[in-house]
Parts: structure tokens; C-alpha cells; sequence
């Protein structure tokens, strides 16, 4: 990933992690664990987590239903031309470190 692309991810990261938390409906917690980009940036994924663990395809649900109002805010937020297209999706990285972690302790 280029300069330019990693600056404008963590941009949306950053804001993406402030509109879930002021939207969110406070029955799970939503935490933006990381976004990508495209090359050409018209593309841009948003991966989360949600704790309790049952409420991940509500919450990932809840997260889909706000990308248009998410891409308003980026609009009003970013100093760039073109704000990319948005999709959100559940963290597997994070969800596998946690299980390696759990082996671990267990072991």
C-alpha cells in the first residue's frame, strides 16, 4: 500500500470508529480494528469487532445499514476529492489471534 492509501485508510479507520460509536445502539461493542483500500482508493473495507461474540451478525448488519450515512460523514470530514465506496466486514485475523491465545492458555 502506498503513503497516500495508508494515510487515507487510517483517516476513514479513525472516523469510521467515531460514527459507529455515536450510532451504536449500546447493546454490543463495535471497535474498527483496521480498513483497506484499493489501489485507485474508490474502494475502502472497514473490518470490526463486536463483543459480546453473539451479537457480531447484528452488529455487522447494523454496520451495513449505515455505510451511506458513514460515506456522508467521511464527506464532511476528509479533505479529499473522491470518498470510496464503503463495505464492512468482520475481522477473522482478530477473531484467530484470540483463539490461538485461548489454546495457548489452555494448552
Amino acid at each position: 500500500m502506498t503513503n497516500r492509501n495508508e494515510k487515507v485508510a487510517n483517516q476513514i479507520k479513525e472516523l469510521a470508529a467515531q460514527f459507529l460509536g455515536r450510532e451504536n445502539n449500546r447493546t454490543s461493542l463495535i471497535t474498527v480494528m483496521s480498513c483497506t483500500t484499493s489501489p485507485d482508493l474508490k474502494r475502502a473495507t472497514i473490518f470490526i469487532t463486536v463483543l459480546p461474540t453473539a451479537k457480531e451478525h447484528d452488529a455487522l448488519e447494523f454496520a451495513k445499514r449505515k455505510r451511506s450515512e458513514l460515506r456522508e460523514f467521511l464527506k464532511k470530514s476528509m479533505p479529499i476529492k473522491i470518498i470510496p465506496f464503503l463495505d464492512v466486514a468482520i475481522d477473522q485475523g482478530e477473531k484467530n489471534r484470540q483463539k490461538i491465545d485461548e489454546l495457548l492458555r489452555n494448552g
